[in-house]
């Protein structure tokens, strides 16, 4: 490779990285929008239109490669998307139940380590060694995270764990189905449909107010605009312009993020147990993407 390739090539996956640093910037305050906007709209009610809004915008840009898809991708698209939702409908109702913002952001990502556990389970695909030093650091984070006053998991712990789980699945589900479908897209599906699951579930198991207050507009608008469809759209931008391994090693960062914008915007704070429990859990993330990481640093 030439010298002014080789320099062409390290400005593109800079540019990547500080594409996908901001991106886990993003997610982490979209943590902040999705609790702020939760004082005023019913967690289900609020996710139907932050997804749905969002799966729209991003159906503007995508509009082209949308019409190109056959019968079979529009229905692998909806697979995910209803497994998507399923996931961050529980997820909403973990942040509704949650005690703090960053203990939900360090349970929530444990998806990434349950996806080579499932993918190994499942398909048969055997997991780096790695996973099996990772796992039990991951167990001993949440353990951990549950002592108080005793082994007492609560329920936003619950629902954050069910998402991670339901996470994984989407994971290795939109893997297989990015492959041959435009990632524009299969986004803006997944989001859409994330937004009727969440407003189907919510017809039946909520009240809707006849109004919201001023405020929570702001929240909203803020989580469809900034949270979600911005997001996913630089999100898709930049892994399209380094390897999936160096986007991992950096989007492990959100629930560092969150836990550092709850505790400045809401002043929460953790107790000695949970802190090491989401250090364990963070030790597990960083294990399980061990040769992701190294060659990040050695690049």
């Amino acid at each position: 490779m030439s010298s002014s390739a080789h320099s062409s090539a390290g400005a593109q996956h800079l540019r990547a990285d500080l594409i996908l640093l901001l991106v886990t910037l993003l997610a982490a305050i979209s943590w902040m929008f999705s609790k702020e906007a939760l004082a005023g709209i019913p967690p289900l009610l609020f996710m139907g239109y932050r997804f749905l809004l969002a799966g729209l915008l991003l159906a503007i840009p995508g509009r082209r490669p949308l019409a190109t898809l056959n019968a079979g991708e529009w229905r692998t698209s909806a697979l995910v998307g209803l497994v998507f939702g399923a996931a961050m409908s529980f997820w909403i109702m973990g942040l509704f139940n949650a005690h703090t913002l960053g203990e939900g952001a360090f349970i929530t990502s444990l998806a990434v380590v349950l996806v080579p556990l499932l993918n190994w389970l499942v398909f048969g695909e055997r997991p780096a060694a790695t996973l099996f030093i990772a796992l039990p650091l991951a167990v001993c984070g949440l353990a951990l995270l549950s002592l108080r006053d005793g082994f007492h998991p609560d329920p936003g712990q619950l629902f954050f764990f069910t998402a991670a789980l339901l996470l994984s699945v989407t994971f290795i589900l939109n893997g297989r189905a990015a492959a041959r479908i435009s990632a524009l897209a299969l986004s803006a599906i997944q989001l859409a449909l994330v937004g009727i699951v969440a407003l189907s579930l919510s017809f039946f198991l909520e009240d809707w107010p006849d109004a919201f207050p001023p405020i929570m507009w702001m929240w909203l608008v803020l989580s469809i605009t900034v949270g979600t469809a911005a997001r996913f759209l630089l999100q898709t931008y930049a892994q399209g312009m380094t390897s999936p391994s160096h986007a991992a090693v950096i989007m492990i960062l959100e629930p560092v993020w969150t836990a550092i914008i709850a505790a400045f915007w809401f002043e929460e704070r953790m107790a000695a147990a949970q802190i090491l429990g989401c250090s364990l859990i963070l030790s597990a993330l960083l294990v399980n993407r061990w040769s992701a990481v190294r060659s990040w640093f050695s690049r």
